[in-house]
């Protein structure tokens, strides 16, 4: 059986679901955007000093795990910079007259977002090259011998780029950031505060404990903890009497299959079958996804990152293997 990564809970990408909810829980300030602090008290003396000049604010390149917020950050610039923002994403734009219809629409100081940045394919990547740099644009007329170029200038613009995946970003692209800002996962104490902002808005009765049980389930991202925060609310109207305690969100996240460290049931069966079919490792990742039909690439981007930085797995030159604390959190005793 093949997983789909919308149907879990526990992903960090956008899925449809996410849309009736995220759009009311973004913040509009920098003062409201919980977390990333480093980026956060950066990003607001880079936002002063250009308002202070009176110029755009340097393109800025948002780059982190999935889930983490690189969309609202960008709204967030946009409202305190006082200027609009247009978004779209890499794979949206097709072709090199797509992205010059984009941006001969800016108008001055304006905000254009592309998530997904490295997705973009290299021929409008090289538009963006002289926009970015001159905020002009290199238009070819015509075929053959006859052919003319013709240089447009833009409005002065700031370009946000985001992405999963920086080190799929060509050098050329890259280089033309001048802000470079990597979002972090959160710690369990500043998803609390989250999940609590989240529910006041929702009008969601949750206390602390109960608050605090959802954020450390969330796998440090913000956006898996707002989507928890709804499965248990259903939870709690229906089968409580409508308040999130701790023991509510166990019981609730318990029915949902996600464990006490965000693990869902496909995590799980990743690495019980590292232990039961090949004695925890090393296994290949091509063995491994056949084992459990899943895509490889879908294992070593998705499920792995997550399961890497709990420690339960390691990449090793021979392949994955189970360390020490994956079989302990599994209760099977590993052998010498």
């Amino acid at each position: 059986m093949i997983f789909d990564d919308n149907e879990r809970i526990v992903t960090g990408d956008f899925i449809e679901e996410d849309a009736d909810i995220e759009i009311g829980l973004r913040p509009r300030r920098l003062e409201d955007y919980l977390g990333q602090e480093k980026v956060k008290e950066n990003m607001g003396i880079f936002i002063n000093a250009a308002k202070d000049r009176r110029e755009p604010l340097d393109h800025v390149l948002l780059y982190g795990p999935p889930g983490l917020g690189k969309t609202t950050l960008a709204g967030v610039i946009a409202n305190e910079m006082g200027v609009n923002i247009r978004i779209t994403s890499g794979p949206a734009i097709e072709k090199a007259g797509d992205l010059a219809a984009i941006l001969t629409n800016l108008s001055q100081n304006d905000i254009l977002f592309i998530d997904e940045i490295h997705r973009m394919s290299r021929t409008v990547e090289e538009i963006l090259y002289p926009a970015m740099e001159d905020f002009a644009l290199d238009i070819i007329i015509g075929k053959g011998p006859s052919a003319k170029s013709i240089r447009l200038d833009l409005p002065k613009f700031t370009l946000i780029g985001a992405t999963t995946r920086a080190g799929l970003l060509s050098p050329p692209l890259r280089d033309r950031f001048g802000v470079l800002s990597r979002l972090e996962l959160y710690t369990p104490d500043e998803l609390k505060h989250i999940v609590k902002r989240s529910a006041n808005i929702l009008g969601v009765n949750i206390d602390d404990e109960g608050a605090a049980e959802i954020a450390s389930r969330s796998r440090g991202t913000p956006r898996i903890a707002n989507r928890l925060l709804k499965r248990v609310r259903d939870f709690a109207q229906v089968m409580y009497d409508g308040k999130i305690t701790k023991e509510v969100a166990k019981e609730s996240l318990l029915k949902l299959e996600i464990d006490e460290q965000g693990l869902d049931m496909i995590d799980n069966k990743m690495i019980t079958a590292m232990i039961k079919n090949f004695a925890g490792g090393p296994v290949g990742l091509e063995t491994l996804a056949a084992t459990i039909g899943e895509e490889p690439d879908t294992i070593e981007d998705v499920y792995e990152p997550y399961l890497m930085q709990l420690g339960y797995i390691s990449r090793t030159p021979r392949g994955r293997i189970v360390t020490r604390e994956g079989y302990a959190h599994f209760g099977i005793e590993m052998p010498e």
